[in-house]
This record gives structure tokens, C-alpha cells and sequence, in this order.
């Protein structure tokens, strides 16, 4: 493991932080996938879909400024790995992930990135399953990159 829950960086694209959050929406559930510099906790890369499959993490390491960072992203299932390992070998990252394949204070960091979108978003504001797919994704989409 690279990062060994350090969290701190000195500098841009020195360690990033890649996860993946579920939110339940009128029409089905929305995946969030994104890369989180934890030197200024930017969004570096952004992909959304209706499933979590590999593509969607395949697209979030496409979507970022990626050269030489070390990310995770959550496990995926063992018919996925080898595509992920592909994307991430492609985009020169060293991934840090322990050997029991993460534990729940591993992603700690962008829990509270989670935590916080939400907090902005959502709480007392808006009531996810209430709203489409598509709606969902633009307001989503809008947070991170405007």
C-alpha cells in the first residue's frame, strides 16, 4: 500500500484518491465515479452511469489529468480487474490498495469528499428520489465542474 492512509500531498497530482458512491434516483440508481487530488481536493475526473461496471471506472481515469498519481478505486469483481489493470497501467498510476483489497478507513478521505457534495447538494435541499437519472447527473456534473 503507497499511501499507507496518508492522506497529505505537497504538491498537484502527487496523490489522488478514486471511489465510487451509489445514489438512489426516481428511475433507478446512479453511480459517481471521481478522482479526488488530495493535494487541493479538485475533482480531477468525473464519470457517471446507471451501472457499476468497469467502463465507469475505465471513463473516471480518462476523464482526469492522470499522469504518474497513485489512485484506488474499489474492488471490482475478478472478470473486471484485468481491464481496470489495463486503464491503470495505460495512465502510468501506481495503485495502492492493501492486499485484503480495502478497508472501510482506507476511503476515509473521500468519504468526507462524498460527505460534503452531498451536504452541498442534497440535505434539506433536494430529495434524490424525486428526481431522474439525467437531472441527477447535470446538478452532479454542475457541483464538480463549475
Amino acid at each position: 500500500m503507497l499511501r499507507r492512509r496518508d492522506f497529505r500531498a505537497d504538491k498537484p497530482l502527487e496523490k489522488c484518491v478514486i471511489d465510487i458512491i451509489e445514489i438512489k434516483v426516481k428511475d433507478g440508481t446512479l453511480y459517481v465515479s471521481a478522482i479526488f487530488d488530495c493535494f487541493d481536493l479538485i475533482v480531477l475526473g468525473l464519470a457517471m452511469d446507471t451501472n457499476m461496471r468497469t467502463p465507469l471506472c475505465v471513463r473516471t481515469l480518462r476523464g482526469g489529468s492522470l499522469s504518474g498519481l497513485a489512485g484506488s478505486c474499489r474492488p471490482l469483481k475478478p472478470g473486471y480487474q484485468r481491464a481496470y489493470r489495463a486503464a491503470v497501467k495505460q495512465y502510468g498510476i501506481r495503485q495502492s490498495m492493501n492486499s485484503e483489497g480495502g478497508r472501510c478507513y482506507d476511503n476515509a478521505h473521500y468519504e468526507r469528499m462524498w460527505a460534503r457534495m452531498k451536504s452541498e447538494l442534497f440535505y434539506g435541499r433536494l430529495d434524490t428520489e424525486r428526481l431522474t437519472v439525467e437531472e441527477l447527473k447535470t446538478l452532479i456534473w454542475r457541483h464538480f465542474m463549475s
